[in-house]
Order: C-alpha cells, then sequence, then structure tokens
C-alpha cells in the first residue's frame, strides 16, 4: 500500500503534469465519471488559484502581455515549477527566468526585467522589519575603524538592474499614471532600489556609484572596498552624501564594526 507522501506525489505529477501512469497508480474510484475528468476539476481549480496568486504578484506583466497570454504563460510556469512551499501568495520568485527562455515571450526582452522589478516590490513589501540605523553607535567609533565598517541592507531593500527603462514602463501601467503612456525602449536602462520606509515603499532610481556601493554593501564588502567600486562606476561619486542618503530612507539599517574597533570604543 502507497505512503500517504507517495499518494500526494501521485496526485501533484496526475493534476500539475498530467502524468497518465501517475493517475492510473492512485487507484481512483471514480462512479459514473473517469478518474480523468475528477482529476480535471481539481486540476482547473488549482492552475486557477495560481494564476489568481501570480496575476496579484505580477500586474504589469499580466497588462502588458494581456490575460490569455499570462495564463498561458502561468500555466506553463506552473508546470515547469510546481510550488515547494504551502502558501501560493508566496510563488513566483522564478517567474523573471523563466519568462526570460519562454519562447512565446522572445520578442518581449524588457518582460523578465519587469518581472524582476514586480518580484522585488511583492518581497519588500512583506520583508521583515528592522530597528532604527543606530548613529549614535557609529559617531562613537574610531575614525580608523571606518575603512573597516560593513553596512547592513534593510531586510526589504532590493536592488535591480535591467537594460530597459523598466521604471518607467512600470510607472505607465499603473492605475493612477497621468500622461503620455508610450515608452521608448532606447530611454535607457535602469539601476534601481526597491524598499520598504517609513512613509512605505519606495522605488528609487539610483546613480551608478550609489548602486555600485550598496552592491557592495549587499555582498558583505567593507565600506573600503565598496567605495572604490563606487568611484570606479562613477568618478564624481559623493560617499557621505550616499550614506546619509540611504540611512535617511532606511535601505541601511545597520553596521557590523571590527572587533578591534569595538573593543576601543569610547566607555
Amino acid at each position: 500500500m502507497p505512503s500517504l507522501v507517495e499518494i500526494q506525489r501521485g496526485v501533484a505529477a496526475a493534476m500539475i503534469s498530467g502524468d497518465a501512469d501517475a493517475l492510473a497508480g492512485l487507484g481512483i474510484v471514480a462512479g459514473t465519471i473517469s478518474p480523468a475528468a475528477r482529476i480535471a476539476i481539481y486540476r482547473s481549480n488549482v492552475f486557477g488559484n495560481y494564476r489568481k496568486a501570480l496575476a496579484t504578484t505580477f500586474p504589469v506583466v499580466r497588462q502588458l502581455v494581456g490575460a490569455a497570454f499570462f495564463n498561458a504563460a502561468a500555466d506553463d510556469y506552473v508546470r515547469a515549477h510546481p510550488s515547494t512551499r504551502g502558501d501560493v501568495n508566496r510563488y513566483g520568485d522564478d517567474l523573471a527566468r523563466f519568462l526570460g527562455a519562454y519562447e512565446p515571450a522572445r520578442a518581449l526582452a524588457y518582460l523578465p526585467d519587469v518581472a524582476r522589478l514586480e518580484w522585488a516590490i511583492d518581497q519588500a513589501a512583506i520583508a521583515a522589519d528592522a530597528p532604527p540605523f543606530d548613529l549614535a553607535a557609529l559617531a562613537a567609533l574610531p575614525e580608523k575603524a571606518h575603512a573597516g565598517l560593513r553596512f547592513v541592507l534593510h531586510p526589504s531593500a532590493q536592488l535591480i538592474e535591467s537594460h530597459y527603462p523598466i521604471l518607467h514602463i512600470w510607472q505607465v501601467n499603473q492605475a493612477d499614471f497621468e500622461g503620455p503612456a508610450e515608452v521608448d525602449l532606447r530611454e535607457g536602462g535602469d539601476s534601481l532600489l526597491v524598499v520598504r520606509g517609513e512613509c512605505g515603499l519606495d522605488i528609487q532610481r539610483l546613480e551608478p556609484g550609489e548602486a555600485a556601493l550598496l552592491k557592495g554593501f549587499a555582498a558583505g564588502e567593507t565600506l573600503a572596498v565598496a567605495a572604490d567600486l563606487a568611484i570606479e562606476a562613477e568618478a564624481t561619486f559623493d560617499l557621505p552624501a550616499a550614506l546619509r542618503r540611504h540611512v535617511a530612507n532606511q535601505a541601511l539599517a545597520a553596521f557590523v564594526a571590527p572587533e578591534s574597533s569595538i573593543e576601543e570604543r569610547p566607555r
């Protein structure tokens, strides 16, 4: 007799993938309705729920391609990337990568990056909170410790880069947008920061230096290394101004000081 896990896997294979062998192995007693027809009822409900969940997370992607295209892509995505968690509202982290290889969307080269932006917005909205940045503790550190500081991004902070003007694309597809709806893909790319602050969710364009600095922090680099990356990306980069800005907008939530500097901190 199959275990509960084996039965669950069989149901998933029959329902999501349409696996005829898995369906036959379930031994469904269907009465006047065939086993395939019974599974099809559940399949319709499951795929419908996934479509709704993905449409909620990726409304601009859906608007760009239309409902029929989006639903077909969502169904194909579900088959290729079955959910591994119980919360369907946390589903969709691989959609951008899926769309990048999705043949029917090949002509829409910007679409995966729009999906990345929408996923970043979704994740920023549900990320954990963080205590306010401890400016007093930072000020108490000896100056020689500054180069070795490692800054920690807020849990909601998401960095997105694209060769396309994805923020403009996203903006013109908002319900409250006013103005010309045309987007010229030759406008240039975007480096974006998505972060949740005191006033709610915010999407900010980053200059090359800021983008390099925050990417360095996200990778765990020290202030000295991240600053060098920023100056390499933008010769006129102003480090103090960037630090002030991103502490104020809560993109930077904390710092980790070298152990030696902690021991030398005034008491």
